[in-house]
């Protein structure tokens, strides 16, 4: 790897603050939300490296394909809960959409000494999965220089896998390694170089937009509802019943029991319409 230099990195640029540890509550509050209020233009002007990427993993999902985030810190969690979320949300397997962290799950609590710096580690942990040519894998880092995700990708686009990046700097190394690189740029931190701030909410909400982008094509939202969501618990399955009821005119209790013989909204709609 490249020596480092985090003096040209934004994300590790002098904030805008000063003097955090003399500040009042309200001010440090106050400064941490004018920041945040940065990261959404950022995320504004990536949108077309976004749209680029989601329009290559929707046609390879379509055939087969799988999406992998890989990441470490802060990135690689953020990964981890994005792909996690999916199957409760839009009521896909499991192993769809993954997440990898370096050092495994462990590091998704604690974090682990060094895992990022692996440069090998990224390909070993994907080839637990048979990746293969209709697989699309996303590194995720802040500051777009890190081993684990920079060796990821380029051993995946050796291998043919479609490639994709989300940094917070210009020009990164991971931006260099991927296919479709995404750059969202929210400048410095309100705790200088504390990337779980700006950078980490900028990721987050792209990785909303890439998976829901994603999940809507592939035919997962009807409408502007989750038909095919999991009923894991009572607050889901009331929601469900409101969905069934709103789409087909009954009441709760016929709900109730197309949801009980049927399991998702989906298939309690489409069921019900067949024999009416």
């Amino acid at each position: 790897m490249a020596e480092i230099n985090l003096e040209q990195l934004t994300t590790e640029e002098t904030s805008h603050y000063d003097n955090l540890d003399k500040m009042s509550v309200k001010e440090i509050l106050e400064g941490i939300n004018n920041e945040d209020k940065t990261v959404p233009y950022a995320v504004e002007k990536a949108i077309p490296q976004i749209e680029a990427l989601v329009s290559q993993i929707v046609p390879r999902m379509k055939e087969g394909g799988r999406l992998f985030y890989i990441g470490a810190g802060t990135s690689g969690r953020l990964g981890v809960v994005d792909a996690s979320e999916c199957p409760p949300t839009f009521g896909v397997p499991f192993d769809l959409v993954v997440g990898l962290i370096a050092g495994g799950d462990g590091a998704i609590r604690k974090a682990v000494e060094n895992a990022e710096d692996d440069i090998e580690q990224a390909w070993k942990d994907l080839m637990e999965y048979d990746v293969n040519e209709l697989d699309t894998l996303v590194g995720i880092a802040a500051s777009g220089r890190t081993p684990y995700v920079i060796g990821g990708l380029n051993k995946a686009r050796e291998n043919g896998l479609l490639t994709g990046s989300i940094s917070c700097n210009s020009d990164s190394e991971i931006s260099q390694a991927a296919e479709y690189p995404i750059e969202a740029i929210p400048g410095p931190e309100f705790v200088t170089g504390s990337t779980r701030m700006k950078s980490g909410t900028a990721q987050k909400l792209i990785l909303n937009m890439i998976s829901t982008s994603v999940m809507i094509q592939l035919g997962r939202v009807r409408g502007n509802r989750m038909v095919d969501m999991q009923l894991s618990n009572n607050k889901l399955v009331v929601r469900a019943e409101n969905m069934v009821m709103k789409e087909l005119g009954i009441e709760r209790e016929e709900a109730e029991a197309l949801l009980q013989v049927h399991g998702s909204v989906r298939a309690s709609v489409d069921a019900y319409r067949a024999k009416h």
